[in-house]
């Protein structure tokens, strides 16, 4: 599914993160330490290569909310940005908490005048973020900052389960998008 927000695209796939050919950087759902681990981290970490975990240390730890960006290595990517995002009933208030994992996303991808960006769904895993509420964050602060972006072109969420492509498909729609590629 695709729709239109001004002059950005926001994209839903089924996939796997670590093949978004043709995307700037690809989202890490990090942990605290910016280490490999299990989920998206662990896929993530294996694909790019042992430099991932290198340069990572150098801004290890971080807090929930917060994003850094590195180099892709391995990856088909330019750029890695790593979020913590909130552990849901644990960091709180989590919905701002997720929220800003997007926002800095999406400004770190400014400042480096990216043009496209792959979010997996932050915190849905085994921080136990429940995907409707999750989807709900994600979708709206990017529809909200679509308007303000200037580099950013395009917004793609790789899902890796179909029922969470489902979620976020009709969330998506529920806040205006067609489906069609115009909203």
């Amino acid at each position: 599914m695709k729709t239109r927000i001004g002059d950005v695209e926001i994209e839903l796939v089924r996939g796997d993160i670590t093949r978004q050919e043709g995307i700037d950087a690809v989202v890490n759902a990090a942990n605290a330490q910016l280490l490999p681990g299990g989920g998206v981290a662990g896929a993530i970490h294996r694909a790019a290569g042992p430099q991932l975990a290198e340069e990572c240390r150098k801004y290890a730890p971080i807090r929930p909310g917060e994003a850094v960006i590195t180099g892709a290595y391995n990856l088909p990517n330019r750029y890695v940005i790593h979020c913590l995002g909130p552990r849901y009933g644990i960091d709180r208030p989590e919905e701002e908490l997720l929220a800003r994992c997007y926002r800095n996303a999406l400004w770190l991808a400014e400042e480096k005048g990216l043009e496209s960006v792959a979010f997996p769904a932050i915190s849905t895993g085994a921080f136990g973020y429940p995907v409707e509420e999750a989807a709900r964050v994600a979708l709206r602060t990017v529809w909200e900052m679509a308007p303000t972006l200037r580099q950013v072109k395009r917004v793609r969420f790789v899902l890796y389960r179909p029922t969470d492509e489902e979620v976020h498909r009709r969330i998506l729609e529920q806040l205006g998008g067609s489906g069609g590629g115009g909203a």
